[in-house]
């Protein structure tokens, strides 16, 4: 397996997924201060951009306890760490292995899923899932990240420098173009700028006509890089990042990226196992 790339999925058959266990997180010096509960709704705003969350039917192992490796080797708790409140819950197909989701007005969502001869673009209908418009991509292609600027949808695959601009109302009007990041993760923009992660601690900014890098930085928290930068979105001048194979989002600076605050969703992998959603592996998609 390359270096920073994620494992492929094994065959048809499926690990047994593993249930949710309390978070448990040691600190040499202090004790991380009570979760500021963080309340942001469902329906993306412009004032008040939202975080719609996705388990994605994904093939690799959920690890108990899982957090990032930065977070047990901190020096000292002057990071907000935050919990969630469960809004909404909306209906989406079980079937979709989500890497790349964002808003698109109107009730919709854009989603990009992934797996060979199964990568998709969609449009869909967020009240109730419904698949509205889609694309099937070739069979050689992993779909990853997706983000939307202007009226073009960009998206990166896995394991490869290939990437696709879709027309948004158009997903037949598209080309192609390489990106010179290690690999294809996650795509967020500002409305001026591309991110982009390729699995490492590493978030780029892409320029959007071009798409060259033109910066780079570490993603760490308090001088640990922070690996496994995965979906991502951009909020309120914060670039989240979902961290792979564990449940957690870090609120990165994209000026030096290091993380300012952490989102904790272990409970909600809780409330999923609880309520009979016992096939969810990791956490994908941020909108």
């Amino acid at each position: 397996m390359p270096a920073g790339s994620r494992r492929r999925p094994p065959p048809p058959q499926r690990r047994r997924s593993m249930p949710p266990a309390p978070l448990s997180v040691s600190a040499p010096t202090a004790v991380p201060p009570k979760p500021l509960y963080l309340r942001r709704s469902f329906m993306a705003a412009a004032a008040a951009l939202a975080a719609l969350l996705i388990f994605a039917a994904a093939y690799a192992p959920w690890l108990a306890d899982s957090v990032p490796s930065a977070l047990l080797r901190r020096q000292a708790v002057t990071t907000k760490f935050y919990s969630f409140e469960l809004v909404r819950e909306y209906p989406h197909d079980p079937d979709a292995f989500t890497q790349g989701l964002l808003y698109g007005g109107n009730d919709t969502l854009f989603e990009s899923t992934g797996l060979y001869h199964r990568s998709t673009v969609r449009k869909v209908q967020l009240q109730t899932g419904k698949v509205l418009v889609q694309h099937q991509m070739d069979g050689d292609m992993f779909g990853e990240g997706l983000t939307l600027l202007g009226n073009k949808l960009f998206q990166v695959t896995w394991l490869k420098n290939d990437g696709f601009i879709y027309d948004r109302y158009n997903f037949s009007n598209r080309h192609s173009f390489t990106h010179t990041m290690r690999d294809g993760w996650g795509l967020a923009t500002d409305g001026k700028v591309l991110f982009g992660s390729d699995g490492t601690s590493k978030l780029y900014q892409l320029d959007p006509k071009s798409l060259k890098v033109t910066k780079m930085v570490t993603v760490k928290y308090q001088d640990n890089e922070v690996p496994y930068i995965n979906e991502l979105e951009y909020i309120d001048g914060e670039v989240w990042a979902n961290v792979w194979q564990t449940d957690c989002i870090a609120r990165v600076s994209p000026k030096d990226g290091l993380v300012v605050s952490w989102i904790f969703l272990h409970e909600l992998r809780r409330h999923l196992w609880n309520s009979g959603n016992r096939n969810i592996d990791v956490l994908n998609g941020i909108a």
